[in-house]
């Protein structure tokens, strides 16, 4: 569909690891060795996306490996990663345009703290920052930071709202503006009128206090979340602009962008405010046939021999050939996926050997295999049937699959009119089509976009 550009525009993002999403990668010949952290490496993988003209390169981050989490731990990469927050602010100011969104779980940090790295960063990186906001609580942590009465999960979901409504009101202790016109005749840095202290008394957090630096530039970070239980739906209606979330058939993604587009509007909320991104793997080839061996040659180094996990959870003890049980318990953590794992296995009558090869090595997200066109096409399919608002892409193997997909399916994507051509705006927000929160101190809030997409 090659033509003007549509109004709707696609959303693209990237998920960075140091190997590639494939639990195989880090066993080809092309990956690099070692587990020390390279920042050179992973600011090449950002400089590949950024060329893409990607929206975000996205960043996880999983604190607390337990003590005794050690079975099996030969067996998977360690070592190369940054602390998300650090590594942004590394990233910040060796790109340009691309957002870059930081994982912080709301269960290990105060909101003060996040407030004031977030806002710096957000200064650095002119207005490009994102929080994907994490409320989950792994034993591996939970045995880390030495929790002694974990929350539930319906309680954890309340401590990161609770935690957010103080992180916006820091954020909004200082009107927009408030350090730009200081009168050095009369002695007065600024208007007393423009500080407002934060006074906040709440269940899980305690504050008296102004922040020590000027409101981001974005006003708040982009706030970006990954919820697939009904409460974590409702949070991410209720809190979210861009949801990463997982969908290997178009009906399941359509189900989950109605519902959660459908809260909306109980919180007061716009749909186009909240952009829906399903994780996508994918191999390119210039025929199917080349794609499928590409994938296949990962598949092929998936390791049996030890724990085997589903999204986090041992299943070491179940017999591999052999369904998952019916009267298997669901974990606390990552209800929704695991409820997805559940319907594919009875849906196509998969072993839990099949469910590792077919969701675990891409944590349930839908996977597309083919020629540059072939996989434009279905994520054409997708987007322009309204069950998505793009994807956040997961390659399989770095930096070739990423640097195939910019290189290959990026431009004919933008030949379709699908997909911008260049960055329209200064900061994520505006590349995005997001609004601009005004301070919730500003007499008259205006609530038009800085700038739409074209």
């Amino acid at each position: 569909m090659a033509g003007e550009y549509s109004k709707r525009q696609l959303v693209l993002g990237v998920f960075l690891t140091r190997h590639g999403h494939h639990p195989g990668s880090w066993r080809q010949p092309e990956t690099p060795g070692g587990g020390n952290p390279d920042f050179q490496y992973w600011l090449k993988l950002v400089r590949i996306a950024e060329r893409g003209k990607l929206h975000t390169a996205f960043f996880a981050d999983f604190a607390g490996l337990g003590g005794d989490d050690v079975r099996g731990i030969e067996r998977t990469p360690q070592g190369g990663g940054f602390e998300p927050l650090t590594l942004i602010s590394a990233l910040a100011a060796a790109t340009s345009e691309i957002g870059l969104v930081a994982t912080v779980n709301t269960n290990f940090c105060h909101p003060y703290t996040l407030a004031r790295q977030l806002a710096s960063i957000d200064h650095l990186s002119g207005g490009r920052v994102g929080w994907n906001v994490v409320s989950s609580l792994a034993p591996g942590s939970i045995r880390t930071f030495g929790v002694a009465d974990p929350l539930s999960h319906g309680e954890r979901y309340e401590r990161a709202a609770e935690f957010i409504e103080l992180a916006k009101a820091l954020w909004d202790s200082w009107s927009d503006g408030a350090f730009d016109h200081p009168d050095k005749a009369s002695g007065k840095f600024l208007d007393a009128a423009d500080v407002h202290p934060v006074h906040h008394h709440g269940r899980f957090f305690n504050s008296d206090s102004i922040l020590d630096l000027a409101r981001p530039l974005q006003g708040y970070p982009v706030f970006v979340q990954a919820g697939n239980s009904d409460t974590g739906r409702d949070f991410a209606a209720r809190h979210a602009e861009m949801i990463y979330a997982a969908a290997q058939f178009i009906d399941d993604a359509r189900a989950y962008y109605d519902d959660v587009k459908g809260r909306m509007a109980a919180h007061g909320r716009a749909p186009d405010q909240l952009k829906i991104t399903p994780g996508l793997s994918f191999a390119i080839g210039r025929t199917e046939e080349e794609a499928r061996e590409k994938f296949e040659a990962l598949q092929a180094k998936v390791n049996f021999s030890g724990p085997i996990e589903l999204i986090g959870e041992d299943v070491s003890h179940l017999p591999l050939d052999e369904p998952l049980p019916d009267d298997y318990p669901v974990p606390a953590n990552g209800k929704g996926r695991w409820e997805q794992i559940v319907r594919l296995g009875k849906r196509e009558n998969l072993s839990v050997r099949q469910l590792v090869l077919r969701y675990n090595v891409v944590r349930g997200h839908r996977v597309a295999i083919g020629t540059p066109a072939q996989v434009a096409d279905q994520i054409e399919d997708w987007f322009t049937q309204g069950v998505v608002d793009g994807f956040n892409l997961i390659p399989p193997l770095n930096p070739g699959f990423l640097e195939d997909f910019v290189d290959q399916v990026v431009p004919e994507l933008q030949r379709r009119g699908i997909f911008r051509t260049q960055y329209e705006g200064r900061t994520l927000r505006e590349n995005l089509g997001l609004h601009r929160p005004p301070n919730q101190h500003a007499e008259k809030a205006d609530p038009s976009p800085v700038r739409q997409q074209q």
